[in-house]
């Protein structure tokens, strides 16, 4: 069983892990993530050093490379704030996996000291900022896309419908087989290209069945993936990171 995770009060800082994805083809995800959190009163620090968290290689069997990229990341937090990742791809794989890739290494106390710091931005935006907006957007059906690591490393696949829950004008429909994965996995995309096409072509599938014309999720890889599929097959169906989603419907 998942054990119950208390949340702290709201912290006046926090650190923002903006993650590759996002730093390199959706910044202003990060930046609409930054700018909700400055919202609520929380002063975010963005260690420029920051580079990836290592789940690339750790994913693909090279765990000492992927330790090498982690362990550059560790000593990027000295102070105790939370950390927050807007992705729960990254977030699952510095609060899973850092403990399990550095164990019994000289980084283990200060990888498991992270890993407990480690909040995925949905989860902090609901749990701890306790986030309540206006919705000042038009009337419109959304899907949610949660992404594999969200949902079963960090067992958050309701954080981002609760949120969605909260707009007044969005209606929220389900797709069948929501928890299936879009067939993104990093670097399995590239290793088994035609079995990760299959898997979204049934996604995007799904999410058109619903009727919605945008999807929204809480991981890049998983926007990137199902978004280029409906690009690819000219459909009008558009995908948004949740932090672009929620910053604009509520700015």
């Amino acid at each position: 069983m998942t054990p119950v995770k208390l949340y702290p009060p709201k912290p006046e800082k926090i650190y923002f892990f903006g993650t590759c994805l996002i730093d390199l083809f959706y910044p202003e995800a990060g930046m609409d993530g930054i700018r909700l959190l400055e919202r609520e009163g929380i002063e975010v620090v963005y260690p420029q050093a920051q580079t990836c968290c290592g789940q690339p290689a750790y994913t693909s069997g090279y765990h000492d490379e992927a330790r090498a990229v982690a362990a550059a990341q560790l000593d990027l937090f000295p102070e105790p704030w939370p950390i927050v990742v807007p992705s729960g791809s990254c977030g699952g794989m510095m609060r899973t996996h850092y403990p399990q890739l550095f164990a019994g290494t000289e980084h283990e106390a200060r990888a498991n000291e992270v890993a407990g710091r480690i909040y995925e931005l949905t989860e902090f935006l609901l749990h701890v900022c306790q986030l309540r907006f206006e919705d000042r957007g038009q009337p419109e059906k959304v899907a949610m896309h949660t992404s594999c690591s969200a949902r079963r490393e960090m067992g958050l696949g309701e954080t981002g419908p609760a949120l969605l829950a909260r707009m007044g004008q969005v209606e929220l429909v389900e797709q069948a087989r929501a928890t299936e994965c879009c067939g993104f996995g990093g670097t399995f995309a590239v290793r088994h290209p035609e079995v990760s096409a299959a898997m979204v072509e049934d996604k995007t599938q799904a999410i058109e069945a619903t009727g919605a014309r945008r999807f929204v999720t809480s991981d890049c890889g998983c926007l990137m993936n199902i978004a280029g599929r409906f690009e690819h097959q000219g459909k009008a169906v558009s995908g948004e990171h949740i932090a672009s989603y929620l910053w604009r419907r509520t700015s």
